[in-house]
């Protein structure tokens, strides 16, 4: 039979390997009901001096480079790997970016509605008295 657990002189073990390089070492699919990490959070991008990029800085991104700013490409995931931790960070503060981006939005597209609507009272105003005077 061939050796299927190893607990190294480090402390190290190996489920799967026996040459465990980190204090749990799987060479296999990990099954759990939950996992809990224990790292930061990404609610800096809710402080005052956030800059939140323009989104054609965005764009520019994405074409030259595949993926998005700040986050790893599959390329550096694949010969990497990714930490868990850092990688739900880093995709906790795309979506407050996007959440952000989205309340931007919102408010340009309500300012531009009101806008609409003031020309729309305006155009109909002188269509009225376009047709008084047609008359």
């Amino acid at each position: 039979t061939s050796e299927k657990m190893r607990i190294d002189p480090n402390g190290n073990v190996g489920i799967g390997t026996t040459k465990p390089t980190h204090k749990l070492a799987v060479n296999g699919i990990i099954r759990a009901k939950e996992v809990i990490v224990e790292t930061g959070w990404s609610d800096y991008v809710f402080e005052e001096d956030y800059v939140l990029a323009p989104l054609s800085e965005v764009e520019a991104h994405i074409e030259e480079n595949g993926h998005l700013p700040g986050i790893p490409s599959a390329s550096e995931i694949e010969a990497n790997g990714a930490k868990l931790s850092e990688l739900v960070t880093l995709q906790m503060a795309k979506i407050e970016e996007l959440t952000l981006y989205l309340i931007e939005k919102e408010k340009q597209l309500d300012s531009a509605n009101e806008i609409i609507e003031r020309q729309s009272r305006q155009l109909a105003s002188i269509f009225l008295r376009l047709e008084a005077i047609e008359n």
